[in-house]
């Protein structure tokens, strides 16, 4: 289940006013009109949106590909259905991030989640957003700082962890609070089959393994070695070990949900990155920028991704939009990278709203008693809401203690 905008209707009064566009054509549209009014020329802007749009894409295609085929694969094996609900809602965050996708995590575990709902549904969210390879790989590759020093996979790992620990504890307590007394969280009548989820989640073991293995050995020289041992190395290796453990005659249709998935975001990011090449000719972001504050820049990006993330719902879109637009921001300023993926991370959390696709899968599973449309999206979002804010917290406390 891919993480998209909701198919459900949206506000009436938002589309009397504007039309209802898809967001790379937005996207396309205003960096046109942005070139065109700065007077550029019509073969300069041409140009820009050329050598803008295809900066990054290679290195997204290589990312995005095998992390597709990996959700893709992982959905195919049904690791719920015997597992506990204690140990389903333990296991949400690496699914959330093994699968790239909250939506297919929780759709995966929520069969066997029985009263864990809401943590599962949290967790999922969180694990997305946080842990390695999901939001901060896609995160840190849109802002053009992969491999870059102190931006290795083992430290976007470790930092990803260890903040997500507190930001899911957020979320579960909010959860807990909030459905209290609620029919659905029932427990489940499955069986522990902790077996059976650990062989579904060994890729992602392999691919954490050959990432701390790369962050210890270093470079050796030998291309093959070397390249197993970088981030898209160690994805496509993950990718192909899930595909080895999937029916042969199901391959085929995840590798081609892998590509239907990448095409349609190779788009956006494309689009984001000529806007961000337009903006940049035509803005000094170094005299905008705050210069020798870190804390100020994370806020400001912070507060950038939650407009994206509001105005567009999904989460793999807003990803996908607003690092290479915020990339030259970044640059500009000289703040922290790690600290930037990070911020950029915690932002994409709010909200849970109607117009993002999980807001419907997680209401109408963990949430169908509540009749209150209004106390159902108050639930949702309070819950983000918390775990982004609590996460900014933690963010800004690290980087005031140990910039």
């Amino acid at each position: 289940m891919a993480d998209a905008s909701s198919t459900q209707p949206t506000s009436s009064s938002l589309k009397s006013y504007a039309p209802d566009l898809p967001l790379v054509i937005w996207m396309v549209l205003l960096t046109l009109m942005l070139g065109l009014s700065a007077g550029m020329g019509a073969d300069e802007v041409v140009g820009v949106f050329n050598s803008g749009f295809g900066r990054a894409l290679g290195e997204f295609a290589l990312i995005l590909l095998p992390s597709f085929t990996l959700a893709a694969a992982l959905s195919r094996q049904n690791i719920a259905s015997n597992a506990a609900g204690r140990t389903v809602a333990l296991a949400s965050p690496f699914a959330g991030a093994g699968m790239i996708c909250p939506d297919t995590a929780y759709a995966a575990l929520s069969p066997a989640a029985g009263r864990y709902k809401m943590d599962t549904a949290f967790g999922a969210y969180a694990g997305f957003k946080l842990l390695y390879p999901a939001g901060p790989l896609i995160v840190a590759a849109g802002l053009g700082v992969t491999g870059a020093a102190g931006v290795e996979p083992a430290i976007l790992l470790l930092f990803g962890a260890l903040l997500t620990l507190p930001v899911w504890a957020a979320g579960v307590i909010w959860g807990r609070f909030a459905t209290r007394g609620n029919a659905a969280q029932i427990e489940a009548e499955s069986g522990v089959d902790n077996g059976r989820l650990l062989r579904a989640f060994a890729p992602f073991l392999v691919m954490a393994g050959l990432l701390v293995a790369g962050g210890v050995v270093g470079p050796t020289g030998i291309g093959a070695l070397d390249f197993l041992l970088l981030p898209k190395g160690a994805l496509i290796t993950a990718a192909i070990l899930a595909l080895l453990q999937t029916p042969s005659d199901e391959r085929r249709a995840c590798l081609d949900s892998a590509v239907r998935r990448t095409g349609s975001l190779l788009l956006v990011i494309g689009a984001a990155s000529a806007f961000g090449a337009v903006l940049t000719g035509m803005v000094a972001l170094n005299n905008l920028v705050p210069q020798g504050d870190g804390a100020l820049t994370l806020i400001a990006l912070f507060a950038l991704t939650v407009l994206f993330k509001l105005a567009q719902g999904s989460s793999m879109a807003t990803f996908a939009a607003i690092a290479p637009v915020a990339a030259p921001i970044v640059l500009a300023s000289g703040v922290n990278e790690i600290a930037a993926v990070f911020a950029i991370c915690l932002g994409s959390f709010i909200a849970i709203l109607p117009n993002d696709s999980y807001y419907w899968l997680v209401r109408r599973d963990a949430l169908p008693d509540e009749q209150s449309e209004g106390r159902a999206i108050g639930i949702l979002t309070g819950g983000a809401v918390l775990q982004a804010l609590v996460g900014m917290a933690v963010l800004l406390a690290v980087v005031a203690l140990w910039p």
